[in-house]
């Protein structure tokens, strides 16, 4: 006779925030991003448009995310991801992954690495490769973001 099974804990989500920083005012393919990332099972929070980078930061922190992305159209993709990084690193959350996906030049992919931004999808990247990055991207971060056992379970 077979021992008695303990039911397996369920893991928690890898909660993601998708941002729009500055004044662009264009949120469908970050909304395309965020149901995406919501039906293959991360937490997602979205803030809507024209976030101001302190805000993000901020949200960033309070909801313990491990990524954030950035999902910027204006042109401003280098100046804002440089902000949100370096917000993240003043607020001692470095280990926060941050990704910047929209209208983005191959010319400034370089920038943006250098600014900091662990990934960089341009408008097109397919979502069957985004979704395993993200994760990828959440699981090598140390610490609190993980996916582990939740406690309510």
């Amino acid at each position: 006779m077979e021992p008695p099974r303990t039911p397996a804990r369920p893991l928690a989500r890898i909660r993601v925030l998708v941002a729009k920083p500055g004044l662009d005012g264009h949120d469908r393919g970050a909304k395309i991003v965020a149901r995406a990332l919501r039906d293959a099972g991360f937490e997602v929070i979205f803030t809507g448009i024209r976030q101001r980078v302190e805000a993000i930061v901020a949200t960033a922190l309070q909801e313990d995310v491990a990524v954030v992305g950035l999902s910027i159209l204006s042109g401003a993709h280098v100046g804002l991801t440089t902000r949100v990084v370096e917000g993240l690193r003043a607020a001692g959350a470095e280990d926060i992954a941050v990704v910047v996906g929209g209208t983005i030049p191959a010319a400034d992919l370089p920038r943006l690495r250098a600014a900091g931004a662990a990934a960089v999808y341009p408008t097109g990247t397919p979502l069957g490769v985004l979704i395993p990055e993200i994760r990828a991207l959440a699981s090598a971060q140390p610490g609190r973001h993980e996916e582990t056992p939740c406690a309510s379970a």
